[in-house]
């Protein structure tokens, strides 16, 4: 009996991540020209100060022979040169598999079938996001952070960065168990994601502190931001777990700091040292409670808030 025909696979070309912030990332190649570079612009842009402005391009062409795509790996007279597996190119076609290297950057040339892509962009969301509240892990969040930086000082934007502490956490582990402190942490994650908008992002620290950054956001909108999340904290009724079952609910509050780019640093891992001042502060002065990093009147100013974030 002959054996039935495999049916072919949708391979797609693609470049992974293999280190820096977006290992694991795929990087669809569906267009003719794909520019890899640290302008702004490129296509695949590598925040790396290895990298050139302009570094290297691929090339998608017909194979004159097959009438297959064919990949071509381009360097554009980069400073510090284009790598194919671990060899300086200048011009080579690329196959399923090779290994690229741009600065400290390691990429892998891949054909990728619809599972394969899947698979790779799981991987990526499991290395980059915290497992127990789905939000971005700490690293993520700087990566992601130092690019907007970058984006807010060419287009002269403003964005804020929001530190936020549960207020004796402690006191909820020893009351009521683990379980039902992995539980808070949890729901406490989906209330700040529902109260930021699309486009901003929010990570979990680690233990009980968390972070968000509001884009295009002065100090007064991040106020009103910080002041929405806080009071919904507060008055949520959080889950008690007892034996692996939800019973009952507690109570608990956050305090939260606020610093705002550029007018406090246009530093990014400044920026979050100031907001964590600012949440500190907020600690010393009885918690449940947010301050802004720069010594500002909060009552005057509440007079003169934008409208709020939605």
């Amino acid at each position: 009996m002959q054996k039935p025909k495999r049916l072919e696979r949708d391979l797609r070309p693609a470049l992974v991540f293999l280190s820096g912030d977006l290992i694991a990332v795929p990087i669809p190649l569906e267009r003719e020209q794909v520019e890899l570079g640290r302008e702004i612009g490129s296509d695949v842009r590598l925040n790396d100060s290895k990298v050139s402005r302009r570094h290297a391009l691929i090339l998608t062409s017909e194979d004159p022979i097959t009438g297959k795509p064919l990949y071509t790996l381009k360097d554009c007279d980069s400073r510090n040169g284009t790598f194919l597996n671990g060899q300086r190119v200048t011009e080579e076609v690329l196959h399923n598999g090779d290994k690229i290297g741009i600065g400290d950057q390691l990429l892998r040339f891949d054909l990728l079938d619809e599972i394969d892509r899947e698979y790779q962009r799981l991987i990526h969301r499991l290395i980059s996001h915290d497992d127990l509240t789905g939000l971005l892990s700490g690293r993520s969040f700087f990566s992601e952070l130092r690019r907007e930086a970058e984006r807010a000082k060419i287009e002269r934007r403003s964005f804020c960065v929001l530190m936020m502490d549960i207020d004796h956490f402690k006191n909820v582990n020893d009351t009521f168990g683990h379980l039902t402190g992995s539980k808070t942490l949890e729901e406490i994650g989906e209330t700040i994601i529902n109260c930021l908008r699309s486009g901003d992002a929010a990570a979990r620290f680690g233990g009980e502190e968390f972070a968000a950054f509001l884009l295009d956001a002065e100090v007064g909108q991040a106020f009103v931001a910080a002041e929405r999340i806080r009071s919904e904290i507060e008055t949520r009724a959080f889950s008690i777990v007892r034996q692996g079952q939800v019973g009952g609910t507690h109570h608990v509050t956050v305090s939260v700091g606020i610093a705002s780019f550029p007018d406090d640093s246009s530093d990014p891992i400044e920026l979050v040292e100031m907001a964590d001042s600012a949440l500190y502060r907020a600690k010393r002065e009885g918690r449940n409670k947010t301050c802004i990093y720069r010594d500002v009147d909060q009552i005057e100013m509440a007079s003169h808030l934008k409208p709020r974030l939605d």
